[in-house]
């Protein structure tokens, strides 16, 4: 059985592409680096899927690219982690093997979301202390698109919806019962006060019964050489994943 790659489906639908503009967009990358490429729906379907999971060298660029995100945060097995195998589109399906990258399964009755699946969009909210800024306390938030396949939950930003513009966040999360538990990355903007960094850390949170609220902390490094910690909310504003949803949550938070 093949594990399908929500985290790049999640990414995909936070840029506001479909499959086959996906598709394109991963070609004309090529084109622009000098690197072309014959990025097709299909291909995508197959990423998707899970039927191919790593991109050839070639893809792997032009995806970075237009994501913005390494490769290794799009949710491929990495190669040194699994044996692989030419597929002859694109990029490579697993072997099996000893060593990897555990598959999500289904959810099982400890898992299971208790009000069903926590896809759709939610506004995303978290505070930090800037020391850099007097310890002034500042607040994010992003509007995010969450999809669930069995206990594994990734999210990504839609691109036009943050306090602070070009920064894009992703979370990848696993739910047990009524926790979810990951990591989350967030790129921050080449102009802004942070000048292009990345950060990420860890992120851990309890489900409301409702089934419509997430809280808990989240846990990052700082520039010196310290563990910050901090409160992240996730609330849901519409459990639809539709384009015209997407469409209508795709600005920054009030």
């Amino acid at each position: 059985m093949t594990t399908p790659n929500s985290t790049l489906r999640a990414v995909r639908m936070g840029l506001l592409l479909s499959q086959d503009e996906f598709a394109r967009a991963i070609r004309d990358a090529g084109e622009r680096a000098g690197s072309p490429n014959d990025a097709s729906k299909r291909l995508v379907q197959r990423w998707e899927s899970g039927a191919t999971g790593a991109p050839r060298p070639v893809y792997a660029r032009a995806l970075e690219a237009v994501t913005g995100l390494p490769i290794d945060s799009l949710g491929f097995p990495s190669p040194v982690l699994a044996r692989v195998a030419d597929d002859g589109h694109g990029g490579h399906d697993l072997e099996d093997s000893p060593v990897g990258i555990p598959a999500a399964g289904p959810a099982s009755s400890t898992q299971a979301a208790p009000h069903g699946n926590y896809s759709g969009v939610w506004l995303s909210t978290y505070e930090f202390v800037s020391s850099g800024r007097g310890n002034e306390v500042f607040t994010g938030k992003h509007y995010v698109v969450l999809l669930q396949h069995g206990n594994r939950i990734t999210g990504r930003s839609l691109p036009n919806a943050s306090l602070n513009p070009d920064s894009p966040l992703t979370l990848d999360l696993q739910l047990e019962g009524g926790t979810v538990t990951g990591t989350w990355t967030e790129q921050t903007a080449t102009e802004g006060y942070y000048r292009g960094a990345r950060y990420f850390g860890a992120l851990q949170m309890l489900v409301e019964p409702t089934g419509r609220r997430m809280a808990g902390k989240w846990v990052g490094f700082g520039k010196e050489f310290d563990v910050n910690t901090g409160p992240w909310e996730l609330r849901l504003m519409d459990a639809s994943t539709a384009k015209a949803t997407l469409d209508s949550y795709n600005r920054p938070p009030e």
